[in-house]
């Protein structure tokens, strides 16, 4: 049966809060590195690099749990645990202490997606779209995450960036504790089976696939999400300098890029996924090549088209395993996939930083042009969708 309503609110809504938290520092980075006694944002930015090391290696125990313990009682593990990390943020006095407290946040942050999406697609009638629509909440965070944190930084300071969505995560968990359903069992304990059955060399390919894409792409996703900010903030230098303005184009741009998730959602429900995919990856190679030459409103409008293709592509892994991932292990599968790919890509926000001041945000988007080049590339191996076979005529 499908999540009820409700819950499926509640967990879209943590979605948002998941990407929104990992952001916050990456947009206020600039003002904590000067209270901090940074002379460069550029290298206060490594020091968050051990909770994106952590969203990923701990999603591996987090799926287990998930399938194993339960996913309700997770995800309030989750809503708690984001809140009062956040809160801990916020009260740090240097780089080592909100490098510690930013470890526990990506530890927290680590338990939605393994947890989360297979508790929220379990038995849809309409996986694709119900992935496109949470996928749209959790990039609505990374756009709230730029909105919001401009305007407490200016206001309120980036202590208060952190503090009051932590507690507005807190009120989650006790809203998602009260109305959210009780599991009968364990997901472990389920009878399920996947909706296509293959075969086990052609699962190991896509499997295989599933977990290079999932590399690249969070690569891409990382680089943007942690770098719009500042890649923003330099070329648009005597346009426009304002931290809430910025703030606010930003937001923008990652508003009208979530949009793109529903409607790949809709189109993998309808049409042959390796097709959908494979024209939505091979956007973004040259979108980041033009991108790494913009500046002012040009750049804006790339930033526009590259976020798109990269929030675009983010709907396909979690597509493949409904598709061909039972129930009951779900979580694992999802846990297992996102500690490979996030704890590789953690080493994006560690480099970004010493990048960016070693060669330019124009090598970088150059480098981020050829990593789409190798996607594209990867996602040509995806098997074809097997064609049904037409009906025997009958003879005259």
């Amino acid at each position: 049966m499908d999540t009820p309503r409700s819950t499926a609110l509640l967990l879209n809504a943590a979605h948002a809060i998941d990407h929104m938290f990992l952001l916050i520092f990456a947009t206020a980075v600039a003002s904590i590195a000067q209270e901090f006694g940074f002379s460069r944002w550029e290298d206060l930015m490594p020091y968050s690099a051990g909770a994106f090391l952590l969203f990923g290696l701990g999603s591996l125990p987090s799926g287990r749990l998930g399938d194993l313990w339960g996913r309700r009682a997770m995800i309030l593990v989750f809503f708690f645990g984001m809140g009062v990390s956040a809160i801990l943020v916020s009260l740090t006095v240097g780089p080592w202490s909100i490098a510690a407290a930013l470890a526990l946040l990506g530890a927290f942050s680590s338990i939605y997606h393994p947890v989360g999406i297979p508790m929220l697609v379990q038995g849809s009638k309409n996986p694709g779209l119900t992935i496109g629509v949470n996928g749209l909440a959790g990039n609505l965070g990374i756009a709230v995450a730029a909105l919001v944190t401009g305007f407490f930084v200016k206001y309120f300071g980036w202590r208060a960036a952190f503090a009051v969505p932590g507690l507005i995560a807190i009120a989650g968990g006790i809203v998602f504790a009260r109305i959210a359903p009780r599991e009968d069992e364990a997901p472990a304990k389920r009878s399920s089976k996947a909706a296509v059955s293959l075969p086990r060399a052609t699962m190991a390919r896509i499997v295989l696939v599933m977990t290079l894409t999932a590399i690249t792409g969070s690569l891409l996703f990382n680089f943007t999400t942690n770098g719009n900010g500042q890649l923003m903030r330099e070329r648009f230098v005597g346009i426009v300098e304002d931290p809430a303005t910025l703030g606010v184009l930003l937001a923008i741009v990652y508003a009208v890029a979530s949009l793109a998730q529903v409607v790949v959602g809709r189109l993998i429900d309808r049409y042959p996924l390796k097709r959908v995919y494979l024209a939505i990856v091979m956007v973004q190679a040259p979108m980041l090549a033009l991108a790494a030459v913009a500046s002012g409103w040009l750049l804006f409008a790339l930033q526009i088209g590259f976020m798109v293709s990269i929030f675009g592509a983010i709907p396909f892994t979690d597509a493949m395993i409904v598709r061909y991932v039972d129930d009951r292990m779900r979580s694992r599968v999802t846990g297992i996939r996102l500690a490979i790919s996030f704890g590789v890509s953690s080493f994006a926000v560690w480099l970004l930083g010493p990048a960016v001041k070693a060669s330019g945000f124009q090598t970088l988007l150059f480098a981020m042009s050829g990593i789409a080049v190798c996607t594209a590339l990867i996602v040509l191996w995806l098997p074809e969708p097997a064609r049904t076979p037409a009906p025997a005529q009958a003879p005259a």
